[in-house]
């Protein structure tokens, strides 16, 4: 369920459970895909059949992968209204606790951490965790920093 809230009351989200985005199928050709984007053709991530073989028993997806799909996740989440310009601003502390399969479904949490001034918006700093269906431990487990302008 999507949080609706106006600019100027941003301030107000701090320690506010968003709870869960929608989940999301992630497909082998979405992990083609990225090989293709970043370059990356590891074996483990393109390669089914040996992957069957290998460490993870299925293809996996690249760790970038499952944290690039933050940016679609969180917007499931939040919804600002008031705004000019929405910037993903980085991450802190990421971590991959655990491979994503490839045809798992992934799906995020996010409690907002806090919410600060910067120059000319805010900066809302989110504790965000991507976990696996059915899974015992998240795929990703970081601390995004989105800024909001006016």
């Amino acid at each position: 369920m999507t949080t609706t809230i106006d600019y100027d009351r941003l301030p107000e989200l701090g320690g506010a459970d968003l709870g869960h985005s929608a989940y999301r199928t992630v497909s082998q050709d979405q992990v083609d895909l990225f090989a293709d984007a970043t370059d990356d053709h590891q074996w483990i991530h393109v390669d089914p059949e040996r992957a069957k073989d290998g460490p993870f028993g299925a293809p996996i997806a690249h760790g970038f992968l499952t944290l690039s799909l933050a940016v679609p996740l969180w917007t499931e989440l939040l919804d600002v209204r008031g705004v000019t310009t929405k910037v993903n601003y980085g991450l802190d502390r990421v971590r991959f606790p655990a491979p994503v399969a490839v045809g798992s479904r992934v799906r995020m949490r996010a409690v907002v951490a806090e919410v600060g001034a910067v120059a000319g918006g805010y900066q809302v700093t989110v504790d965000q965790t991507i976990e696996i269906e059915g899974g015992a431990k998240p795929a990703v487990v970081a601390r995004g920093l989105y800024r909001f302008y006016a």
